[in-house]
């Protein structure tokens, strides 16, 4: 009975919304024959190798409030940007967009090839970015604003100057056969694929940029969730990149099934853009999953920032922030602490 409930809800939801893209609709067959399979019989259980867990940097929690609901786009300065969910306008309203997560996805990595500018630092230099961050606090409605300063070392071999929330430390170079996701030095970010569906092979291999020969068809859910989050931390904490990887991480991040489109959301400076979120398939209903919200421009799909969740504390003192953040500034420089 289960499986014809879920068949009743596909069916309810698709009526009066947009056309699923390709990548929902290959989502959708296999999970219908899942079921089909399992209904005849289980099926045979397939023993894959796990792999290595990935050291990750993120700062903060990327722990997303999923919204579901129908997939438009609301143009700036409509509505009180309370991530509300959206029905189709019932005429073609030149005022509404119905827009998928690859169509955003998409979009910004055709702006940022247009504006994106090129960068070839010196191995001795430092890429310098100023962030500027705001959170409130869910409970008090307190809100406050940071500043945040790094200075990463352009071949990691000095110490590195980071900042989280406006408390910074000395980073210090990587040891040895030590490796860490993102990767912060330019040598390692240049041997990325710059072509988005070999960047999410070189992802399968956690150990570094290493291309696996595979096909995207072969992805496991469980890998999708962890190209997602390598996808994620790629964007957000590597703001400065050789030319041509983070549009070719924004196209990498449309392909994976579960990013979505939350609509009328704003941005650290209050401007209504449209967002893009991941909905994991692997946990259990009703909890969120992994990835922020990263917030673009309606019209020209523009990166505008990130909203995020963070916790502080735990049992009865802990506390939940919605963070805001965005890119200020950046440049070269010659050492670290030096300011443009």
């Amino acid at each position: 009975m289960r499986d014809i409930d879920e068949l009743r809800e596909l069916r309810d939801y698709d009526a009066g919304a947009p056309p699923l893209d390709d990548e929902t609709r290959r989502r959708v067959r296999a999970r219908l024959l899942a079921a089909m399979t399992a209904a005849n019989g289980p099926a045979p259980v397939v023993v894959r190798r796990r792999r290595p867990v990935l050291r990750i940097a993120l700062t903060g929690a990327v722990a997303a409030a999923v919204a579901a609901g129908v997939l438009v786009a609301v143009p700036d300065g409509d509505g009180d940007g309370g991530g509300r969910t959206a029905t189709p306008p019932a005429t073609g309203s030149p005022a509404l967009r119905s827009v998928t997560a690859q169509t955003v996805l998409n979009g910004a990595a055709a702006y940022e090839r247009t504006h994106e500018q090129t960068v070839t630092p010196r191995d001795d230099q430092f890429i310098y970015t100023k962030e500027i961050i705001k959170e409130t606090d869910r409970e008090t409605g307190v809100t406050k604003s940071y500043v945040d300063e790094n200075w990463h070392s352009v071949d990691g071999s000095q110490p590195s100057w980071v900042m989280e929330i406006g408390k910074g430390w000395w980073s210090p170079p990587l040891k040895e056969n030590e490796s860490m996701w993102p990767p912060q030095d330019w040598g390692t970010l240049e041997k990325l694929p710059t072509d988005p569906e070999k960047l999410i092979l070189s992802l399968l291999d956690k150990s570094g940029p290493d291309d696996r020969n595979d096909s995207l068809d072969e992805i496991t859910e469980e890998e999708w969730w962890r190209i997602h989050f390598s996808l994620a931390g790629l964007l957000k904490l590597v703001p400065v990149t050789p030319e041509g990887l983070r549009p070719a991480a924004y196209e990498a991040l449309g392909m994976v099934p579960g990013v979505k489109v939350v609509p009328n959301q704003k941005d650290a400076k209050g401007r209504t853009g449209v967002a893009v979120t991941y909905d994991d398939p692997t946990l259990p209903e009703g909890a969120t999953g992994f990835g922020g919200h990263f917030v673009f421009d309606p019209e020209t799909y523009r990166f505008l920032g990130s909203r995020d969740e963070r916790t502080s504390g735990d049992g009865r003192n802990m506390k939940t922030y919605t963070q805001f953040s965005y890119l200020d500034s950046w440049a070269v420089v010659d050492r670290a602490k030096q300011r443009p």
